[in-house]
């Protein structure tokens, strides 16, 4: 009897550590990927699209982290080494380029979801020739305005610059409403505007820089084209809705919705901002007017764009991850909440945000050009730049102080 109670204990015993090692296999198989965001707005959205991932790939869990100030302090764990598994970083920035030609970042590849893409979506963030990048969304920039007081007191779209500016002054002459709702205590939020005034005076991308970034130190020039940028900063000047000097992005995107201001120079982004608030008057967006009819543009980049961390410890698991968002299916989900433009094929577009196709209709085109930035070593001050112009414009103080920007930058 006692031999048969041992034998009976040790196979119970002996099951109990089978199911425990069992058990441990279980979680060993299983991963965690950490997915850094710098998406807050879509951050309820993005957490449907990873269940929906965990429950195809149970053996992998992604930790969704969003925290305030994402980029600072995603700059501070790439110093420290602590790389997230996978990154949304933006890939005409300096950052992401310097750390790209470190080797910080994977390649991107077909595991990654690159076959999704639209042909060239890549081109304009490759690092030496390679892509460390899966651009899945970009913004664009222009000027949102009010389609219902448009029709009312009888304004058109501006094609050129010159009927841009003679917009303003019908707009101001009427009194109603301020011609734009603006954010002078929120810098970047006239940041696409300052950069497109040098884009549309200049002729595009190539041209702008050359007259900024590749001039050789103190060569930001007092000449007929700053003159002409000025000008179209002094365009926002005292045109703004009541206290504008001390107004932030959500409060502009307030006087917007509200109709106090009938235009709004803004990102693609904004929208859903805007729709927050719900508007009783319909909006469009525009492009930002050049000189010409037919030489307009707008300015942006990737936006919803990914890369995987050189040292993760589990890379083939971060690229499936990709490679999953980048399905159509699956980023149809966030297009039809953000409705940024797509660099993915099969993504059902048409017909839907009509707001801004203003802009988006150039998207992946010669029309839309990439941040100007993306040259840059930095840009925050650049910011500043633009506020104080806006508030006393003055070509040759924006000169110097473009060149006091500028200069460190250069050789």
């Amino acid at each position: 009897m006692k031999m048969k109670r041992f034998l009976k204990g040790a196979t119970i015993g002996a099951l109990a550590g089978f199911l425990v090692a069992c058990s441990s296999a279980g979680r060993g198989d299983q991963v965690e990927i950490e997915y850094f965001s710098q998406k807050p707005e879509m951050q309820k959205v993005l957490q449907e699209i990873i269940d929906d991932f965990e429950k195809e790939n149970t053996n992998i869990k992604v930790k969704f982290t969003n925290v305030p100030d994402a980029g600072t302090v995603l700059k501070t764990r790439m110093a420290n080494n602590e790389a997230p598994d996978v990154i949304n970083i933006y890939p005409q920035n300096a950052d992401f380029k310097a750390y790209a030609a470190d080797g910080r970042f994977l390649e991107v590849d077909k595991e990654a979801g690159l076959d999704h893409l639209k042909k060239g979506a890549l081109t304009p963030y490759e690092v030496d020739g390679k892509n460390y990048s899966l651009p899945l969304t970009a913004n664009a920039y222009g000027i949102y305005y009010n389609k219902d007081k448009f029709k009312e007191l009888g304004l058109e779209v501006p094609k050129t610059y010159a009927e841009f500016e003679a917009l303003v002054a019908k707009i101001k002459s009427d009194g109603k409403a301020a011609p734009f709702a603006l954010s002078l205590n929120d810098a970047w939020s006239l940041n696409g505007y300052h950069q497109l005034a040098w884009v549309t005076v200049a002729g595009g991308f190539d041209e702008a820089e050359d007259l900024l970034i590749r001039t050789p130190k103190g060569g930001v020039t007092d000449d007929d084209k700053a003159k002409a940028v000025v000008k179209r900063l002094a365009l926002l000047t005292d045109n703004g809705q009541k206290g504008f000097a001390g107004a932030l992005y959500a409060d502009a995107i307030a006087a917007f919705a509200a109709g106090d201001a009938l235009m709004l120079p803004q990102g693609t982004w904004a929208a859903t901002a805007v729709n927050q608030q719900e508007p009783e008057f319909e909006y469009g967006i525009f492009a930002f007017p050049g000189d010409k009819e037919g030489s307009e543009f707008t300015i942006g980049a990737a936006d919803l764009a990914l890369s995987v961390s050189a040292t993760s410890k589990h890379p083939e698991e971060s690229k499936k991850f990709l490679e999953y968002l980048s399905r159509p299916e699956v980023l149809q989900k966030y297009y039809d909440v953000d409705g940024s433009p797509v660099s993915v094929e099969g993504v059902k577009t048409e017909g839907k945000f009509v707001e801004t196709e203003g802009v988006t209709q150039y998207a992946f085109t010669d029309k839309h050009v990439v941040w100007l930035q993306s040259e840059w070593q930095s840009e925050d001050e650049f910011w500043n730049i633009t506020v104080e112009t806006v508030k006393k414009p003055d070509s040759a103080e924006l000169v110097k102080d473009l060149n006091a920007f500028f200069d460190p930058m250069k050789k």
